[in-house]
């Protein structure tokens, strides 16, 4: 097989990244953006609401976007403080699960106000830690009642649940791919999808590239975190440093399934240089969109639907990945 020089549509996707990655030696969240977008390759800028968005000032969102150029793509959603201790839309108390409904409406407001159209449900503390704490049932009633809520508060605004198996409950209501695409068939809006996390796929016990062809058939993958890890914890290393073939696979899945959405850098450089990392990342995600682009073809299709591993591990070889 020749693999001549062949560069990948940088345009094709939307890049952002992590931006508390850069909030280092006291940077304000102001400033943490502008060094971010000091990065060749970054495009896009996704917050974390409510945390960055009330440390900025009023109308000074506005002013970063058009001093830099970014383009806001989505809020992700962080309930924090011991009001959501025990779960946020599934909390015991009927006032702490209104404070949280009320806080993502508040970010739908905002994203379609700035255009970004799409807010992520990360619900951390939506879970349980000992046998017989909860009742499963009605944990699971509340978390598809007030994502529903939250659905209709814009049909226009995108909301997709992020899930994620374990941290920083021992278990999580919603832990996998197969759980988030019930929920959101539960909730039976079309505006309600799955953002799927590398790293958090891995800790489920999953293929990131099958997780990936299950919500594209469905139609419900609105986001995409890229990281890298070993499937024991959220470690959030760069991408494509320990699963580079399953990151080629993944990025096939995703080419093949029309996937549009923001490719958004979910990593963790506590001891790397936060612009070089993130440079990192960039440029491999480059490259390995690149191979993805020349790889899908007629022969890959052939493996594929031989179900040929010995033809798959000596592509790969072809392409350097070992």
């Amino acid at each position: 097989m020749r693999l001549g020089v062949h560069r990948p549509d940088t345009n094709r996707y939307l890049m952002a990244t992590r931006l508390n990655s850069f909030r280092r030696a006291g940077r304000s969240v102001a400033e943490a953006i502008r060094a971010a977008a000091k990065v060749e390759g970054l495009s896009a800028l996704e917050l974390n609401y409510p945390q960055h968005i009330d440390q900025l000032e009023p109308g000074e969102l506005e002013a970063l976007i058009d001093e830099t150029g970014l383009r806001l793509t989505a809020l992700n959603l962080r309930f924090e403080g011991s009001e959501f201790a025990s779960g946020a839309f599934t909390s015991p108390s009927a006032e702490a699960r209104r404070t949280a409904v009320g806080i993502a409406y508040d970010a739908v407001d905002l994203a379609a106000r700035f255009d970004a159209r799409h807010v992520v449900l990360w619900m951390a503390d939506d879970g349980w830690d000992y046998p017989l704490q909860v009742d499963y049932a009605r944990l699971w009633d509340a978390e598809v009642s007030a994502v529903r809520l939250v659905a209709d508060r814009n049909p226009d605004v995108r909301v997709s649940i992020e899930y994620k198996a374990v941290e920083p409950r021992r278990r999580s209501l919603i832990g996998s791919m197969g759980e988030a695409l019930l929920a959101a068939r539960e909730v039976d809006r079309p505006n309600v999808g799955v953002t799927l996390d590398f790293c958090h796929s891995l800790m489920a016990g999953e293929s990131p590239a099958a997780a990936a062809a299950l919500a594209l058939r469905h139609d419900r993958l609105f986001g995409l975190h890229l990281n890298d890890g070993y499937g024991v914890a959220d470690d959030g290393l760069m991408v494509g440093s320990v699963r580079p073939a399953q990151l080629l696979e993944l990025l096939i899945v995703l080419r093949r399934g029309g996937y549009d959405g923001t490719m958004y850098f979910d990593t963790f450089p506590v001891r790397e240089v936060p612009a070089a990392e993130c440079e990192t990342n960039i440029g491999t995600l480059l490259r390995f969109l690149a191979l993805a682009e020349r790889l899908d073809g007629d022969e890959l299709s052939g493996i594929l639907g031989r179900h040929d591993a010995v033809a798959a591990r000596r592509l790969l070889g072809e392409v350097g990945i070992a």
